[in-house]
């Protein structure tokens, strides 16, 4: 089966793994310019993901949401309070944990790209052109607050993460 919604993000989350390797190639340093495009990477993923994608499967489901995708929504939460901070080694550490069993939950067989695939089947190549549309999400410079840091915690926490709450 040809799966090219599949591919598009797997894809994406290839990429995205690669800046974030790159950003923290050399211990106790992070450099910025990678974090940065992974950072509007990651909150456009999040974006096509949020406004394109689950919508899409959604609508072709009859207007109700697919199991995961809550879950899914929470961890997208997660990672969206956590791109406010900035970089630290325990942050990377926590994204690097959330972002392993979150694409896990996507790419594996029966994961939700594959149901998404298999639901809007008949407007792949629409829902691709929209994606390949999509515009970078705007991002303000990381933002030290307390505040910041508190939602955060709270975000993993709702995304049953609260584990990983402790490092930061």
């Amino acid at each position: 089966m040809n799966k090219p919604l599949h591919h598009f993000f797997t894809t994406d989350h290839r990429r995205l793994d690669e800046l974030l390797e790159r950003a923290t190639e050399h211990p106790g340093q992070i450099r910025m310019e990678f974090y940065h495009a992974f950072r509007t990477g990651l909150l456009t993923h999040i974006k096509m993901e949020e406004k394109v994608l689950f919508p899409a499967a959604q609508e072709a489901n009859g207007g109700v949401p697919l199991p995961i995708q809550g879950k899914l929504r929470l961890d997208h939460g997660a990672l969206t309070a956590l791109m406010v901070m900035p970089p630290t080694p325990a942050l990377i550490k926590v994204i690097l944990r959330v972002l392993e069993e979150h694409d896990r939950l996507e790419e594996e067989p029966g994961g939700m790209y594959e149901a998404c695939e298999a639901l809007a089947q008949d407007r792949t190549e629409e829902i691709l052109e929209v994606l390949r549309q999509t515009t970078e999400v705007p991002v303000h410079p990381p933002n030290p607050s307390p505040k910041a840091v508190g939602a955060a915690k709270r975000a993993l926490e709702r995304a049953g993460l609260g584990d990983l709450a402790l490092l930061l």
